[in-house]
């Protein structure tokens, strides 16, 4: 048995580095050098398999590499979502939400049903002065001369719509 692990030790020193490499890359974003490491070592291991042992070892050995990293990604991904991995530094389980305090964009609900002037023309998109705050509005499909007095009648997010005011 030593002597056949021996014999196969660049091998098997292939394969368990880059086993570890591809795990590591499971956990950094993008596919960068652990990924392409353990991907090169894992060639160089089958290369030296079908050299030492022939081609059906080769193809063993690939199907069971195969699946080996199959298993560790899996048990790696499990355990960053439920195990002890996912109470580690690794994994990030803040989050940021609007109760929070977070906001990706400004709230323009306060600006709902306010009336105010357009200052250019809008066709659709334009600008209005709301108490003496420029926005950016879009008007509700028609073309809205400069001056115009108009309604802000929705807030999508950052876009206000308008209509004229009879």
């Amino acid at each position: 048995m030593l002597e056949f692990i021996a014999a196969n030790l660049p091998i098997l020193v292939c394969l368990i580095v880059g086993l570890g490499l591809i795990v590591l890359e499971t956990f950094m974003p993008g596919f960068g050098l652990p990924g392409i490491a353990g991907v090169v070592l894992h060639v160089i291991a089958v290369a030296l398999t079908w050299i030492n042992h022939g081609p059906v070892a080769a193809l063993g050995m690939t199907i069971i590499l195969l699946s080996i990293i199959a298993i560790a990604i899996s048990v790696s991904l499990r355990s960053a979502a439920n195990g002890k991995l996912s109470k580690s530094k690794l994994v990030l389980n803040e989050t940021e939400s609007n109760e929070a305090g977070y906001r990706s964009a400004e709230d323009m609900q306060v600006f709902l049903n306010k009336e105010g002037i357009t200052t250019t023309v809008l066709r659709p998109a334009g600008m209005a002065e709301f108490d003496d705050v420029k926005l950016n509005v879009v008007s509700d499909g028609e073309f809205i001369q400069s001056g115009t007095k108009v309604r802000i009648v929705r807030v999508e997010g950052s876009r206000i719509v308008v209509r004229t005011v009879e």
